[in-house]
């Protein structure tokens, strides 16, 4: 990371693994590694597990995260979490439209930026996710398929909310399945991500950090968190470990 406005950003995303016991022994133990002074770091746990993890985490350098929340404020939603909930567990990020939502659960871009819009009004710190599938990246279409996603968030925000946004650029290719994009292919995607969102909304895209998730492990983190667009990661698998989960924010600086 080159831009001295852009903190590295490191952020775990549990999905659906641990109990709650399980998931305050992994918060406090990748509190107690070595953090960076310049490095943020965020935990996802499941939502039962939100309000011990964030007990487990007062007074430490590590941030919680929740991995979803509906755009109404309340109302006749069952199963469904709102975004002043989050807030109110502890939460001061959350991440939105990752891959698995999408093509498991059918999110689309408009549900993604009206998810955007609550978290921000919130004051929730949104990681919204975009990455092409395979399919789309054999088509030649990557570019129009993250441009469109990321469109779809930057119509709910201003220059000035880019600051406090994070997008999270996740090849659905390589989630789970062991595959890295190579370092020079994701520093394509995120240079083109950044420069869409300055041309949408001007410098504030500079100061937009822009996360590479898929199969991100302690051995690769390095590599990729050279490049001067990849300000961070967003880790799956690993970031049940938190010895390798460490060393991917040690290589962050």
């Amino acid at each position: 990371m080159t831009h001295p406005n852009r903190r590295p950003l490191i952020a775990g995303n549990w999905k659906m693994h641990k109990t709650v016991s399980e998931s305050v022994a992994l918060a406090r133990a990748i509190a107690d590694t070595r953090i960076g002074p310049r490095t943020d770091v965020v935990v996802a746990p499941v939502f039962t597990a939100l309000s011990s993890v964030r007990a487990a985490l007062e007074g430490t350098a590590v941030a919680l995260s929740a991995q979803n929340l509906h755009w109404e404020a309340q109302g006749a939603f069952t199963g469904e979490v709102s975004a002043a909930m989050l807030v109110d567990v502890g939460c001061r990020f959350v991440i939105i439209g990752h891959s698995e939502r999408r093509q498991l659960f059918g999110e689309t871009d408009d549900g993604v930026a009206k998810k955007t819009r609550a978290a921000r009004a919130a004051g929730l710190v949104p990681i919204v996710c975009v990455g092409e599938t395979l399919s789309e990246r054999e088509a030649g279409i990557t570019f129009d398929v993250i441009g469109r996603q990321l469109d779809a968030m930057l119509a709910v925000l201003d220059e000035k909310a880019l600051a406090t946004t994070v997008v999270a650029y996740e090849p659905v290719w390589a989630i789970g399945t062991g595959k890295t994009a190579k370092a020079s292919d994701a520093q394509l995607a995120h240079a083109f991500l950044r420069d869409r969102a300055k041309n949408k909304l001007g410098d504030g895209g500079d100061t937009l950090r822009i996360l590479y998730g898929g199969s991100v492990k302690a051995d690769n983190a390095a590599e990729l968190l050279a490049q001067p667009d990849i300000d961070g990661a967003l880790v799956g698998g690993a970031s049940l470990d938190a010895e390798g989960f460490g060393r991917i924010i040690r290589a962050a600086g």
